[in-house]
């Protein structure tokens, strides 16, 4: 199985540095690395320069212009680029990464499913720390994580095998941590980019997955991730990209109609940096 790692990220080079790290020190690295990028500035492009000259996978970068809350279209470049990936986790650069990772997801993959992780929020000091040191990861007890979620910390795969279907009620769909075969992502045309504005593009997703006979798995215990903090982002789309989902449920569509295949894989490698 070729595993590919998917990066989003805007304009937070100091947050995007630290999750390369975690990347970096990932005891199993992903087959290839893609960075979609929305339209940041110089240093992030050079934080992502850097990273690709110095790491042993290969790193492909992906590029839009920034035009408002564009990530679904964000994440089909990603996926047109990864061409070659036969699963594809996708992480947001914001989010922190355990060691082990990659070898979690890996070990979880199923064909038939795909896989909605967890995360932990950090607080604003936290964040600060974690930025600073990366290789610091805080333990479940540490101050400045959020609440019950702490636990998720807790590492354990013998128990993430048990919980894999028995979290799939309680734990909400978020794309920061998604993993998704990419014949599945290719049957259902990937991410629906009339989404444009915050959410829930990703519960759109899922529930086109579904619809397809793809069941879900709850990956818990294991595949663990740090969310930093930063300030909310607008809500403005909310009602319109609710109605967006309501209607792919109701009606219970496969495809979406603008999406993946409005983009091939050369014109997504058309601003790679390797």
């Amino acid at each position: 199985m070729r595993l590919a790692l998917v990066i989003t990220t805007h304009e937070r080079p100091d947050a995007l540095a630290a999750v390369l790290d975690s990347v970096a020190r990932q005891r199993v690295a992903p087959d290839e690395i893609v960075i979609a990028d929305d339209g940041s500035g110089a240093t992030t492009q050079a934080t992502i320069a850097t990273f690709a000259t110095r790491s042993a996978v290969r790193v492909r970068t992906v590029s839009q212009p920034h035009e408002g809350f564009r990530v679904a279209r964000l994440r089909n470049l990603a996926i047109a680029a990864a061409a070659a990936a036969d699963y594809l986790v996708f992480i947001d650069g914001d989010m922190l990464l355990h060691p082990e990772f990659i070898a979690d997801h890996r070990r979880h993959a199923r064909p038939g499913f795909y896989t909605q992780g967890v995360r932990v929020h950090t607080d604003a000091g936290l964040t600060r720390k974690l930025i600073a040191a990366p290789t610091a990861l805080p333990s479940p007890w540490s101050a400045g994580l959020g609440g019950l979620r702490r636990l998720y910390l807790l590492r354990s795969p013998g128990l993430a095998s048990v919980a894999r279907t028995l979290a799939n009620g309680v734990i909400a769909i978020k794309s920061c941590n998604l993993a998704v075969w990419r014949d599945d992502l290719v049957r259902i045309n990937g991410f629906n980019e009339a989404f444009v504005g915050w959410g829930p593009e990703d519960k759109e997703l899922c529930a086109r997955l579904e619809n397809a006979g793809v069941r879900r798995q709850t990956l818990m215990f294991g595949g663990i991730a740090l969310h930093l903090h930063h300030a909310p982002v607008s809500r403005a789309a909310l009602p319109a990209n609710l109605a967006l989902l309501g209607d792919t449920r109701r009606e219970r569509r496969v495809r979406c109609d603008l999406g993946l295949d409005a983009h091939s894989r050369s014109d997504a490698l058309g601003a790679q940096n390797e």
